[in-house]
């Protein structure tokens, strides 16, 4: 019984395979980040205790391609060392889920299809990003519409998302641990991308609408609520070694059934390598509001599904689940990426941040942060990673995030990461000898 199995399966593969420039994949991501948090995110008072865990992500990638045809799935497990017990009979901490699923189906004349859970990611992913930082990522239900010829790439994706299966309406409970206003969670999404490639410069295009669902409270209701996020991103490199980067980008449309929204975002950076060592400066601004949108309109531009752990120093003081909808943020930094070795480098960036709002009788500045990250690849599938970083932070800015009448302690932040990526199979069928 047992051969018959084998022979099934084993011409049940060569009949998938039968063709050409198909191949199979089984690749995983292994990472376990240990991480040392005295005001990570938020300040800490002074004389609290840091916290400190361990915490991995374990993803398994199925991958199939073809000539017109390409399938993903992949499965991940993220898990704080200790949150299940050793002897546990099943998932107790729910963990285990589905992380990928999709199908790319090729049309010719360079358009195809894209359709199922998957990463959207774009440009330096300030607005649509993987979130590869967060052990979860970030995956939307989508399905895409592409083509990409002679340097010129066109994406149109679209969503709607829906609590379960129902028979009738189709209203959209978006409550997420209470906050029913949660921005990541759209009822439907819409989106554009335009990009082109030239010699020296390359430009794209993004206009994203999401609607949400209207509530009364907690509750939802019919009718939507609708935000546009759109603008350009380019990246001109004049001479060897030198780069520009840039992104503007604008919000419009209704930021909850009253309250308007207008709001933008702008950045510049400068990188120039002249030999093993990059130096760059940046500056960044994303508008604010002095009244949190009492009269009526919310000028706080916050990107959404952007990887903002990459963005406004590497303690996410700044949109990551926090710091919305109030005086935005100037942030200028500079920084430098030292090769140290034939499979090593390290990073130093620092940070000046400040409102890009003023309120009366509050001081603009926020403080200054300082990042260093040392990146070492120890095999060709593993790399090991250790971070620290620490804010200085101003007393008013301070006094806006601790409990009132404490005071500041000592804000800082390190880690240590080992990210392997093994391949454990990568099998394509031997072409036919010519008869």
């Amino acid at each position: 019984m047992k051969n018959k199995l084998k022979l099934t399966i084993l011409l049940l593969l060569v009949l998938v395979f039968e063709g050409k420039a198909q191949e199979l994949s089984i690749d995983a991501d292994i990472r376990a980040r240990a991480e040392y948090l005295h005001g990570f995110g938020n300040p800490i008072p002074g004389g609290s205790d840091a916290g400190v865990f361990i915490q991995q992500r374990s993803r398994l990638k199925f991958g199939y391609t073809a000539e017109k045809f390409a399938a993903h799935v992949s499965f991940q497990d993220v898990s704080v060392w200790g949150d299940t017990p050793q002897i546990a009979a099943g998932d107790n901490n729910n963990s285990l889920s589905l992380a990928e699923a999709w199908v790319d189906l090729k049309f010719g004349k360079g358009w195809s299809t894209k359709l199922g859970r998957q990463a959207l990611v774009y440009d330096d992913q300030r607005v649509l990003g993987g979130l590869d930082w967060a052990m979860q990522g970030r995956f939307h239900d989508a399905i895409l519409l592409k083509y990409a010829k002679e340097g010129f790439k066109f994406d149109a994706g679209f969503s709607f998302n829906q609590n379960g299966p129902g028979r009738i309406g189709t209203l959209f409970d978006p409550n997420n641990e209470g906050n029913a206003r949660a921005v990541f969670d759209y009822k439907s999404m819409a989106y554009a991308w335009l990009h082109k490639d030239w010699s020296t410069l390359s430009a794209s295009f993004l206009f994203i609408n999401n609607s949400y669902q209207e509530l009364d409270g907690q509750d939802p209701i019919e009718g939507t609520v609708n935000r546009q996020t759109f603008g350009t991103h380019l990246e001109f490199k004049p001479t060897k070694g030198l780069k520009f980067v840039s992104h503007i980008y604008g919000q419009t449309g209704e930021f909850a059934e009253d309250v308007d929204l207008g709001a933008y975002n702008a950045s510049l950076e400068v990188t120039y390598k002249p030999g093993k060592t990059l130096f760059g400066l940046g500056i960044e601004t994303l508008s604010g509001d002095d009244n949190g949108g009492s009269d009526g309109k919310i000028e706080s531009f916050f990107p959404i599904f952007g990887t903002n752990h990459k963005f406004n120093g590497y303690m996410d003081y700044f949109y990551v689940g926090n710091h919305a909808n109030n005086v935005g943020l100037n942030d200028i930094y500079a920084k430098a990426v030292i090769k140290t070795g034939a499979k090593s480098k390290l990073l130093a960036k620092a940070h000046y941040f400040s409102a890009a709002q003023s309120i009366d009788g509050v001081d603009d500045y926020f403080g200054t942060e300082i990042d260093i990250v040392y990146s070492h690849k120890i095999l060709p599938y593993a790399t090991l990673k250790i971070g620290y970083s620490q804010l200085f932070a101003s007393d008013d800015f301070l006094a806006t995030r601790l409990p009132s009448g404490s005071e500041s302690g000592l804000q800082n932040w390190g880690w240590a990461m080992l990210v392997v990526k093994p391949n454990f199979l990568k099998w394509s069928p031997t072409p036919k000898a010519a008869l």
